[in-house]
């Protein structure tokens, strides 16, 4: 019997695809000074007066850069939102500074920043096993399920990782405000980041769909087969009673 619902499976793939990719943009920000990815930041600030810091801080995922994503530190795994500039510095945001990463960041935005930088790796991980999951679903529906599976798993971790991003860099954009500088969101970094969650829970709700669609389809021809059989064995034994009234009215 074919599938149903065999389109469910390479569209979930689109989907999926298109999450990865902005998710790489994300991961791979300031790498080159290429569009998109010299465009991809999480925060612009003015930081000038600052010990240590450039005129103009951009916060990308591996550097810390200046304005246009140039002037870029070393890479760092989960760089400290504080190495923009020197430890114990002068004229910082004090919301912003503390004991963390060498006196150069606060408690909040130490850790908030380190989680969220770790579950957008583990979110990219899954993301890509549910992928090549997906050639599988197209062959049934165990396929599916395992896809599904991990599209969900992925979906977790990316879900806290852009939720930490999102309360890290918002609360930070409006400490630079406070201080009477000018600070703003990166839209790149922030669309591409919503919009990779936004099309892994498509993909995730169609692999669903899809494991359901074929038990759906295949159970209901299994209840009409067994209902088809009743009848028929009804109509048998209400025939045989027949029979058996005549003949006895017969010998009667």
């Amino acid at each position: 019997m074919a599938r149903a619902n065999t389109y469910l499976a390479p569209l979930s793939l689109i989907f999926l695809a298109g999450s990865l990719v902005m998710l790489f943009f994300i991961i791979l920000s300031a790498v080159t000074n290429n569009t998109p990815l010299n465009e991809t930041y999480f925060l612009a600030a003015d930081t000038s007066g600052i010990t240590g810091a450039r005129p103009v801080t951009q916060w990308a995922y591996f550097y810390i850069c200046g304005a246009g994503n140039t002037d870029c530190s070393q890479a760092w795994p989960a760089p400290p939102l504080g190495y923009a500039w020197s430890g114990s510095p002068a004229n910082a945001p004090a919301e912003l500074v503390g004991s963390y990463g060498g006196d150069t960041t606060s408690f909040f935005y130490y850790y908030m920043w380190r989680f969220g930088w770790v579950f957008y790796l583990i979110a990219l991980v899954f993301s890509v096993l549910a992928f090549f999951a997906g050639f599988v679903a197209c062959c049934g529906r165990l396929g599916s399920a395992i896809a599904g599976f991990m599209a969900l798993v992925a979906l977790f971790f990316h879900t806290i990782a852009v939720s930490l991003m999102t309360a890290a860099f918002v609360k930070m954009r409006n400490a630079f405000i406070a201080a009477g500088r000018d600070a703003s969101l990166g839209r790149y970094a922030f669309g591409f980041s919503w919009g990779s969650w936004t099309a892994l829970l498509i993909a995730a709700i169609l692999f669903c769909v899809g494991i359901r669609g074929t038990g759906e389809a295949s159970g209901g021809a299994r209840l009409s087969g067994r209902r088809w059989g009743r009848q028929r064995s009804v109509r048998s034994r209400r025939s045989y009673d027949m029979n058996g009234r005549r003949v006895k009215e017969d010998y009667a």
